[in-house]
């Protein structure tokens, strides 16, 4: 697979039985020990099938990051409740935002994302829109309605929502690229989680 990541990905009847069980070797075995004959065994396709699909690894591994981002967006906008105190849904989202950047598939995309920018940046671009700026746009929507019922006060909502992410990984994203072995303890995560829910509600609750 030395395909560069300007190919366009071909959906198909088993696309959805390709990304199911790459997803599953992924998680298991990581992006480097994940074969192609073991997703092929995984998804229940041979390896034409697999490779007509996806030319690249570094491809499928991005289109499973980006479904991965996508459910969980979407699980956490199905536990929020619009009418519940801003400061429980702001908690609910910080934790759940932090699960996934601390989590071990989070980190390996991360990782490939800079270890791979230089040879395919388009990686790093596409992760970005279907990643971050998807769980940002809904965090933007869910502030939006917010200020809408006048329990926030907020100028620019965009930015609001971009600060709101930075502050649930404050230190702790840091820490684990570099490292470091006491990081994110249960305690690490919680003090970072009331702090980012306490300093966003000192700014812009009403």
């Amino acid at each position: 697979m030395d395909a560069t990541a300007s190919q366009k990905v071909r959906k198909g009847r088993k696309f959805d039985q390709v990304l199911d069980g790459a997803r599953t070797v992924f998680l298991r075995d990581g992006f480097d020990g994940a074969s192609v004959d073991d997703i092929a065994r995984e998804a229940g396709v041979s390896k034409a099938t697999l490779y007509s699909y996806f030319p690249d690894k570094r491809l499928l591994f991005m289109e499973v990051a980006k479904a991965e981002c996508r459910r969980q967006a979407d699980e956490a906008e199905e536990l929020i409740n619009d009418t519940a105190p801003v400061d429980q849904v702001l908690r609910l989202a910080a934790e759940r935002i932090l699960a996934f950047i601390l989590s071990d598939f989070g980190q390996r995309v991360f990782r490939i994302c800079v270890a791979e920018s230089d040879r395919f940046p388009g990686l790093g671009h596409e992760f970005y829109h279907s990643g971050p700026q998807l769980i940002r746009d809904r965090v933007a929507e869910y502030l939006h309605k917010s200020v809408a019922r006048g329990v926030l006060k907020i100028d620019d909502v965009d930015l609001a929502a971009e600060q709101f992410l930075q502050l649930c990984k404050a230190d702790l994203h840091e820490r684990l690229i570099f490292g470091m072995a006491d990081c994110c303890t249960p305690i690490d995560r919680k003090r970072v989680i009331e702090g980012a829910v306490h300093m966003f509600m000192r700014c812009y609750g009403t």
